[in-house]
C-alpha cells in the first residue's frame, strides 16, 4: 500500500533562482542549505513521489479561468517563465497515482480542473528545482490551488482537499512512499505597495502553529487578517494548510527561517512528521 511518509514546508519565490547572488551571502546559503536538508532527509525517508501543492499567479490561468483547484495527471515540464534562469524541461509525473489522487477526489466532493499537459509555473517548479530534481528518479504530482488570486479559496475548502489527497494515497495499490509539499509564503505583498515589506513575527507566529501541528487557528484566521498581518503572498499559507491536510495528525520542526528582503519575502523551511 502506499503510504504518506512526511512533508515538507518550503517557499517558492522566483526571485530564488532568478536573482540568486541578491541577498547577503549568510542568509542565503542558509536558504540553500534548507533545501539541501529536505533532499536529504527524502532521501532518509525513501520518498520516491511528492505532492506539490502550489498556486497559480495568472500565469496558467487569466481572468478569464480562476480553478479553485487543480491537479496535473500527464506530460508536465517547467519552468513557464525563462527569466527565473532555470532551463524548462520535462518533469517525471507519476501518472498512475495522479489519476488515482484526481478520480478518488471526483468521487469524494473535489471538483478539479485537469490537466493533461501542463507547463509548470514558479510556484510548482521552484520547490522541483530545487527539492526534487536533485534526488534520482522522484517524481512530482503538481496541485495547484487558487491562493493567489481572488477570490481565494477557503482554508478550510484547502484543508479538505489535502485530506482527500491523504485519503487517496492511502486507498491506492501501490507501494509508493510519497512526501507533501505546502509550498509558498511566508509574509509577503507581491505587486503591492508594500512589496519588500516582511512581518518576522507574524511569520514566526504561522509556524509556531505548523509546528505544533495546530491546523485548526490558522483555517481560524480570516483572509482579512493574513493579508493585513502576511500579505497577499501570506495567503499561499493556505497551501500549508493544504499540506496539513494530507498528512492529518502531525506536527513541523522548523529548518530555516529568514527574512529576505532582497527576495521580499519571508523564507520558512520546515520538516512535517506524521504523529
Amino acid at each position: 500500500m502506499a503510504k504518506i511518509v512526511g512533508g515538507f514546508m518550503m517557499p517558492h519565490d522566483p526571485l530564488i533562482p532568478a536573482t540568486p547572488t541578491a541577498p547577503p551571502a549568510a542568509q542565503r546559503e542558509i536558504c540553500m542549505h534548507a533545501y539541501a536538508i529536505i533532499v536529504e532527509r527524502l532521501r532518509a525517508l525513501q520518498v520516491d513521489t511528492v505532492v506539490v501543492i502550489a498556486d497559480d499567479h495568472y500565469t496558467l490561468n487569466g481572468p478569464y479561468c480562476i480553478p479553485m483547484a487543480m491537479i496535473g495527471i500527464g506530460d508536465i515540464e517547467g519552468p513557464y517563465e525563462p527569466w527565473l534562469g532555470i532551463p524548462r524541461a520535462q518533469i517525471e509525473n507519476n501518472r498512475p497515482l495522479a489519476h488515482h489522487i484526481m478520480q478518488y477526489g471526483l468521487e469524494y466532493g473535489i471538483d478539479w480542473a485537469v490537466s493533461k499537459s501542463l507547463v509548470l509555473d514558479h510556484s510548482a517548479t521552484v520547490p522541483i528545482h530545487y527539492a526534487v530534481r536533485p534526488v534520482k528518479g522522484m517524481r512530482a504530482i503538481p496541485v495547484y490551488l487558487n491562493t493567489g488570486i481572488e477570490p481565494f479559496i477557503t482554508s478550510w475548502r484547502a484543508h479538505e482537499i489535502g485530506r482527500v489527497i491523504g485519503d487517496a494515497v492511502a486507498n491506492w495499490q501501490g507501494d509508493e512512499r510519497v512526501a507533501i509539499y505546502g509550498t509558498g509564503g511566508l509574509s509577503h505583498w507581491p505587486g503591492m505597495a508594500e512589496m519588500g515589506a516582511i512581518n518576522e513575527g507574524w511569520d514566526r507566529k504561522i509556524m509556531k502553529l505548523v509546528a505544533q501541528g495546530d491546523v485548526e487557528s490558522l483555517i481560524a484566521l480570516s483572509d482579512e487578517e493574513i493579508l493585513r498581518d502576511g500579505g497577499n503572498g501570506g495567503i499561499e499559507i493556505k497551501n500549508w494548510i493544504c499540506a496539513m491536510g494530507a498528512l492529518g495528525a502531525c506536527r513541523g520542526e522548523v529548518i530555516a527561517y529568514e527574512p529576505v528582503a532582497e527576495w521580499v519575502c519571508g523564507c520558512g523551511y520546515m520538516e512535517m512528521k506524521v504523529a
